[in-house]
């Protein structure tokens, strides 16, 4: 869900040196390109847009039209929000989830500490946007990870947990990723 941890998860595979794509950012895309402020309510209707336009796997198919084959035995797709997409990337290889939780109080704080343009600036923004999330399907990708991180803590603590993971996923990956 937005504010559980997801681009600090992000952020470890990055400094690991390994490709990260972020779903969000092909909204945020879309939305400039149509010549939309990226807000809150901006942003859902986007969003809602191009699964109505495109497909409901669009934003995922735009994400793996992004994916260099071959260059990582491991990379990271942030921000999948329905068992929809999870099939798209599905039919490039190998595909583990790791959800990332934190409790809505949480997430509120970090949202509004973070003020990245869309967003929410109100307790009901946030949670018509978790609303939104939700009629995505988010809660089945959530429920059928594979593994499943809590940040809820000090963020030196999940950091950790998130480099364990990665490591960990690193060493039982393929050598030679698939397609490359």
């Amino acid at each position: 869900m937005p504010g559980s941890g997801k681009s600090l998860f992000s952020s470890v595979a990055r400094e690991m040196g390994l490709p990260v794509y972020v779903m969000g950012d092909v909204v945020r895309e879309e939305a400039r390109r149509r010549g939309l402020e990226p807000t809150p309510s901006n942003l859902n209707m986007v969003a809602r847009l191009l699964r109505k336009e495109e497909g409901p796997a669009a934003v995922a198919l735009r994400v793996a039209g992004r994916l260099e084959r071959g260059s990582s035995p491991v990379v990271v797709v942030d921000g999948v929000r329905s068992l929809v997409e999870v099939e798209v990337f599905q039919r490039l290889g190998r595909v583990i989830t790791v959800a990332v939780h934190a409790s809505p109080r949480t997430r509120f704080e970090r949202l509004r500490r973070r003020g990245r343009p869309g967003d929410p600036g109100s307790w009901e923004e946030f949670r018509e946007r978790d609303m939104t999330e939700l009629s995505f399907s988010l809660g089945s990708v959530i429920a059928l990870a594979d593994y499943m991180l809590v940040n809820e803590g000090p963020v030196e603590e999940f950091l950790k947990a998130a480099r364990g993971l990665l490591e960990r996923l690193l060493a039982e990956a393929p050598r030679e990723p698939p397609g490359g």
